[in-house]
């Protein structure tokens, strides 16, 4: 590593790790600190700066007496109205799922306020644990007036849920209002989606609806933290001042 460089010790020694994760596949060990910073000849201290940012990033994790190892790529959420499907197709990843439960439920009262339905309404309940590359990432519950989609209890969901309310039932989705909060995966739960009792998690609860402002569907899903992570955009609404009034 050239010492004339205008760039840092550190931002070459960034770039060529990067490099190196980029080259690896996930869970593969990385080079000890000494190994590097002898590759590269940088201190032991700036090697292991980087390989913090690394971790604090998702990039990698560390096993106690064992290393510092490749993470798995993480997916980042998007903003917009998608479904499962079609986010992580956007990705270069291949979406897939299996059917956990598909049937007909009452509404208790929470369900119902958030379908805005009467208490006792039926309700589809479609529950699928949902794949990136043959992974588990994510579960979800996803529900649906019965009256509003006959038949869906019986249909088969091996893809877009969103897709097949388009194509069968015509529906057309305008918005969705979304809260998301960071869980602990219960032992059922982490065994599903091939995770640790306790690792972390983002819960997701959506309302979706069509231009009428008919609800579509109420739905929970729970995403893995290690493989999932969200990127908000913020924009600061300014408020142009009056010309005419006064200083």
């Amino acid at each position: 590593m050239s010492t004339a460089s205008a760039r840092t010790k550190g931002e070459q020694l960034r770039e060529r790790v990067e490099e190196l994760i980029a080259g690896l596949g996930p869970g593969a060990l990385l080079p000890s600190e000494r190994t590097l910073a002898e590759r590269y000849g940088v201190a032991r201290m700036t090697v292991r700066k980087e390989l913090d940012r690394l971790v604090a990033e998702g990039a990698a994790y560390r096993v106690q007496g064992r290393g510092t190892f490749v993470a798995e790529p993480r997916i980042v959420y998007a903003e917009a109205l998608s479904s499962f499907s079609e986010d992580i197709a956007a990705r270069g990843m291949r979406p897939g799922g299996r059917v956990l439960r598909q049937a007909v439920v009452e509404a208790d009262d929470a369900l119902a306020a958030a379908l805005e339905r009467p208490p006792g309404t039926p309700i589809v309940l479609v529950h699928r644990v949902r794949t990136a590359d043959d992974r588990p990432l994510a579960l979800e519950w996803a529900y649906l007036p019965s009256e509003d989609f006959p038949g869906l209890e019986r249909a088969r969901l091996d893809g877009s849920l969103y897709a097949l309310l388009r194509d069968r039932y015509g529906v057309t989705l305008a918005a969705a209002r979304q809260r998301v909060s960071a869980v602990a995966l219960t032992a059922d739960e982490a065994a599903v989606l091939g995770a640790a009792e306790g690792d972390p998690a983002f819960r997701f609860h959506r309302v979706t609806r069509r231009p009428s402002g008919r609800v579509v569907e109420y739905a929970r899903s729970l995403y893995r933290g290690d493989r999932y992570e969200l990127e908000i955009t913020q924009a600061r609404h300014i408020v142009a001042p009056d010309p005419g009034g006064a200083t």
